[in-house]
């Protein structure tokens, strides 16, 4: 027997119907939108209407439309790639809904695993894209998704402890700063990267918890989707942030750190080799541009994991 559809989701499609017979049709296609961000699918019938759970229906990344260019309708865009391990963004999801403290927030996930576009219930934009997208890619079609100009970009393995937004969007309050967070990293020799000892300005912030306005993306664009696994992305992007002439500043937030899924499920040998290859690209680009880092020649150290 088929699950029977959440009673949200019920109420949706009975607001729905009466839109419908009052004919605002607008109205009740939003409704309908709803309900299949919700993982259910509504058909008309004589004297009523059908829900029966939607399948997903996956996309190539490069056709998720933007709305980048639409004005604002959310105060805060939340977004996660799910390349396995869901329950890790539903643990993010609920602390970060316990902490919004009155603003309204957008959630976004950009989810590869084909799983139902209903998991994480109303109120969840599910962005379905086709197996083997790689996770720039991924990235990049969610973020195209923003509706709020305060854009969060967050691994699943982070979880909100308290007031995480607040101390972000004080510092994007800053028109010098195109990234921060709470993560940040600094180099001395742009070959290694280290974790950033104080809060302030760094090289670069690593993409557990990166928070950057919409505007920022735009100008710098997304993250370089040859970048197929998540390491050194980071770098690239920030690195594009300050060509571009803003700061990258590190931000104490109240998180917790939970393991970081993809990296411990990786063999050794292969997460050694897509790092080096990543940093490679970082490298082509980079190597010599001395001149966007905080602290010029000088010793460096490992980036921590």
């Amino acid at each position: 027997m088929a699950d029977a559809p959440p009673a949200e989701v019920r109420v949706l499609a009975e607001r729905r119907a009466a839109e419908r017979a009052a004919q605002n049709f607008a109205a009740a296609d939003a409704l309908r939108d709803r309900i299949l961000e919700a993982g259910w699918r509504v058909h008309d019938e004589a004297g009523g209407f059908r829900l029966e759970p939607a399948t997903a229906v996956r996309i190539r990344s490069a056709d998720v439309p933007s709305v980048l260019e639409d004005p604002p309708t959310a105060d805060v865009s939340l977004h996660w790639v799910v390349e396995g391990w869901p329950q890790d963004v539903d643990r993010a999801l609920a602390s970060f809904r316990s902490v919004a403290g009155g603003r309204a927030l957008q959630f976004v996930v950009a989810d590869v695993t084909g799983a139902a576009p209903g998991r994480w219930g109303p109120g969840v934009e599910v962005v379905s894209l086709e197996e083997g997208t790689g996770w720039a890619a991924a990235r990049n079609a969610g973020l195209r998704r923003s509706r709020a100009e305060t854009i969060l970009a967050l691994d699943g393995s982070v979880e909100a402890s308290g007031d995480v937004l607040s101390p972000l969007e004080a510092a994007l309050a800053d028109p010098t700063v195109g990234v921060c967070g709470p993560f940040g990293l600094v180099t001395g020799d742009l070959r290694e990267f280290r974790e950033s000892a104080a809060s302030g300005d760094c090289d670069a912030v690593e993409a557990y918890l990166m928070a950057f306005r919409r505007s920022t993306l735009q100008l710098a664009g997304g993250f370089d989707e040859r970048f197929r696994w998540y390491r050194s992305a980071d770098l690239e992007w920030c690195f594009r942030v300050r060509d571009a002439g803003l700061r990258i500043t590190a931000v104490p937030a109240p998180v917790v750190r939970h393991e970081h899924r993809m990296w411990e499920a990786a063999a050794p040998e292969e997460r050694e080799e897509w790092s080096r290859r990543n940093f490679g690209r970082f490298l082509d680009r980079w190597r010599d541009r001395w001149d966007l880092t905080v602290q010029g020649r000088g010793s460096g150290g490992e980036r921590g994991e």
